[in-house]
């Protein structure tokens, strides 16, 4: 039986890969300045659900993010594996320090 303190920590952080097709909207473009040609273009989030849940929601419209809903076609687990599960506002900090990593790193990023 988990203690506690475990089960307080079932808040994940997840990315979304998106479509190319999001490169033409204007919105997504104008957030990613310094993409550079090749890397990938996501969706970084957290949620207290399980990411594939999560993913799922999104895809079907329930409390989804527009650009998850159009353009997502996988999760990327290698990029936030090693980070779950967590607290609620170790989440939410990952969340932008993951988005902010990746930016760096060259990918198009949204993170809402």
């Amino acid at each position: 039986m988990p203690t506690r303190k475990a089960a307080r920590h079932h808040h994940h952080v997840y990315v979304v890969e998106l479509s190319d097709r999001v490169w033409n909207v204007p919105a997504f473009r104008k957030a990613n300045p310094e993409h550079v040609l090749g890397k990938p273009l996501v969706y970084v989030g957290m949620t207290g659900l399980d990411p594939d849940l999560r993913f799922d929601r999104h895809k079907a419209g329930i409390q989804a993010n527009r650009y998850v809903l159009q353009y997502g076609l996988r999760l990327m687990p290698e990029l936030y594996e090693v980070y779950n599960p967590m607290p609620y506002e170790a989440a939410r900090e990952m969340e932008v320090e993951l988005a902010i990593g990746l930016r760096e790193a060259g990918y198009g990023v949204w993170q809402a």
